[in-house]
C-alpha cells in the first residue's frame, strides 16, 4: 500500500529518499537498490511503519539494519515516530537480489578476472614466516579503506591464518561467521574492509590439514562464492614461500601483482628472493618491496639495527635483475610497540595509533599503491565512434 500523506506528514518521495541512505552493512549498497525495502506507509499523525526484507532469518546486522531505518525515517520533516518490521525475502525475493548483484544467472566465474575489472591485485608473499606479512597485509588494507577505496583481503594462508583476529574479527576465541545467502557468502566487515578467511569456517583452534588440491579449491570457492561487490583493491595474504597457494594464485587471478615482504637481515633477503622469483614462472608482475622491521628506535633517538640493515634494498635490486624489470622498495617499518599491540588488540595501528612510527610508513606505502595509474588496455569503455 502507497504511503498516505497528509497536508502536514511526510510526503512518501521524502521518505524513500531518506531510505536510500541507508546502506546495508554487509552488502554495502543502499537498501533502496537491493529491494529490501517492503510496506511503507504513514498514519494521520505522521507515525511511519517500514518493512525491511532480510536476506536470512539469522541476519547478524538485523539490529543495525532496523535502528539505520528508523533513524532515517524520523529524520523527515512531519514524521512523528518509526516503527520497523523485518521480515526474511521470499526465495524469489532473494534469487531477484543475487541478480542485482552478479548479473542474471547468477554467474560464479571470478569478477576480478572480468575484461571489464579494475580493481588492482595485491598478493602479499613472503620467502619464511614471522617476518610481519599479515601485519602489513592488514594495515594498508585499512589504510586504503580509511582513504574512501573500497578493498578486501582473502586471508590466503589457509595453515596459519591470522587475518580476522588481527582485524578483530575475533573475540573470546569465537572468529565472526560470514552471512550465507544460498550458495553466495557475504563476508564480514572490518574497519570498512572485506574480510573472508578458512578461520572463519573452523571451530577454535582447530589446524587445517590439506593438501593442494583442497587449498586450490577453497581459494577458488572465496573468489567465486564471496560476494565483494566492486572493489578498488584487493589483497591476498599469502602463506610463506613458493608452494601451491602462491601456484593456485596465480592461475586464478593471473593479473595479481606479488608484494614482497622481508625484514633487513641478508640472509631473510636471500629466502624473500624465491618469492618474488617466482614471477618469472607465473608471468606476474612485482609490484614492489616492503621491509618490515627495519630499525629500533631508542630512548635517545638513536636507531639500533636489531636485524641488520640493508636487506630490503638489496633484495630490490636482486628482484629487479631477475625479473628484468623495476622493483621498488616502497618503504621501511620500523619496529614498534603500538603495531605489536595492535595487532593483539585486533586494532590495525594505523586506525588505533595513525600517529605512531610504522603507522606513519604504513600509511605511505599504502599512498603509493593507491596512486598507482591502472592501465585501460583490454577495457571495455562503453564508448561508440561518432
Amino acid at each position: 500500500m502507497p504511503a498516505r500523506a497528509t497536508t502536514t506528514g511526510p510526503r512518501e518521495a521524502d521518505l524513500r529518499a531518506a531510505l536510500a541512505g541507508v546502506i546495508d552493512p554487509e552488502l554495502r549498497r543502499p537498501i533502496t537498490e537491493l529491494g529490501m525495502v517492503g510496506d511503507l506507509t504513514v498514519d494521520d499523525g505522521g507515525r511511519v511503519r517500514a518493512v525491511v526484507r532480510l536476506t536470512i532469518a539469522g541476519c547478524p546486522m538485523r539490529d543495525t539494519l532496523s535502528s539505520d531505518t528508523a533513524r532515517a525515517l524520523g529524520e523527515v520533516a512531519g514524521v512523528t515516530g518509526v516503527d520497523v518490521e523485518l521480515i526474511v525475502m521470499s526465495t524469489e525475493e532473494r534469487q531477484a537480489l543475487k541478480e542485482r548483484l552478479k548479473g542474471s544467472g547468477g554467474s560464479r566465474g571470478i569478477p576480478f578476472n572480468a575484461p571489464d575489472s579494475l580493481t588492482r591485485i595485491y598478493a602479499v608473499a613472503s620467502g619464511k614466516g614471522g617476518v610481519g606479512k599479515s601485519s602489513v597485509t592488514v594495515n594498508l588494507a585499512c589504510a586504503m579503506a580509511a582513504k574512501g577505496l573500497r578493498v578486501g583481503i582473502v586471508d590466503a594462508d589457509v595453515y596459519g591464518f591470522s587475518v580476522p583476529g588481527l582485524m578483530g574479527l575475533t573475540q573470546q576465541g569465537i572468529t565472526q561467521s560470514p552471512t550465507r545467502v544460498d550458495e553466495m557468502i557475504l563476508p564480514p566487515v572490518a574497519y570498512g574492509v572485506k574480510v573472508i578467511s578458512i578461520g572463519m569456517f573452523v571451530t577454535g583452534n582447530q589446524p587445517v590439514a590439506w593438501r593442494g588440491p583442497m587449498l586450490h579449491r577453497a581459494l577458488e570457492q572465496f573468489l567465486t562464492d564471496v560476494y565483494f561487490g566492486d572493489l578498488d583493491v584487493l589483497f591476498l595474504d599469502l602463506p610463506p614461500g613458493t608452494g601451491d597457494v602462491a601456484i593456485s594464485v596465480a592461475q586464478l587471478l593471473p593479473k595479481a601483482e606479488i608484494l614482497v615482504v622481508t625484514t633487513p637481515q641478508a640472509a631473510a633477503a636471500d629466502v624473500a628472493e624465491r618469492a618474488g622469483a617466482i614471477a618469472l614462472q607465473t608471468g606476474q608482475k612485482v609490484a614492489g618491496v616492503i621491509e618490515n622491521m627495519s630499525f629500533l628506535t631508542l630512548p635517545d633517538g638513536s636507531i639500533m639495527d636489531l636485524f641488520g640493515s640493508g636487506g630490503g634494498r638489496l633484495l630490490a635490486e636482486r628482484l629487479t635483475r631477475t625479473v628484468n624489470a623495476p622493483v621498488p622498495l616502497l618503504g621501511q617499518i620500523p619496529l614498534d610497540i603500538a603495531l605489536r599491540e595492535g595487532g593483539d588488540n585486533g586494532a590495525p595501528v594505523v586506525q588505533c595509533a595513525p600517529a605512531s612510527a610504522a603507522a606513519d610508513a604504513l600509511q605511505e606505502i599504502a599512498d603509493q599503491l593507491a596512486s598507482r595509474p591502472r592501465g585501460l588496455s583490454g577495457l571495455k569503455l562503453g564508448i561508440t565512434p561518432g
